[in-house]
């Protein structure tokens, strides 16, 4: 649960640093909306996503898992539609906030 937590927190920082410095990003609210976004991407991340890379993973790895990056761009686009708060002006911006998402994936919890 601690790690699920910590993930969930990581990634509303990540979406938060995102909307400050891009100009392609924008969130309206505070950090309720910052948390509800990223508890939506990570549930639609979590059904349609592993189905979505399920069914790419030979491309991922022919793209050495660069393919990766396009599905959650993808998880992200859909997001952005579920949330009137919660704007990416295109696919683009969306890729770079995925590249954004998976650099975070390094910060791990302990398992103690």
């Amino acid at each position: 649960m601690k790690k699920l937590l910590f993930r969930w927190l990581i990634v509303s920082l990540v979406i938060w640093g995102a909307a400050e410095l891009l100009p392609g990003i924008s969130v309206e609210g505070g950090a309720i909306s910052y948390a509800a976004i990223a508890l939506i991407f990570g549930l639609i991340n979590a059904t349609l996503g592993s189905l979505t890379k399920l069914l790419t993973f030979p491309f991922a790895i022919v793209t050495l898992g660069l393919s990766m990056l396009v599905v959650n761009a993808l998880m992200l686009t859909i997001t952005d539609n579920l949330r009137d708060d919660f704007a990416i002006e295109s696919f683009w911006w969306a890729l770079a906030l995925a590249a954004l998402i998976s650099v975070s994936s390094v910060f791990k919890v302990g398992s103690k």
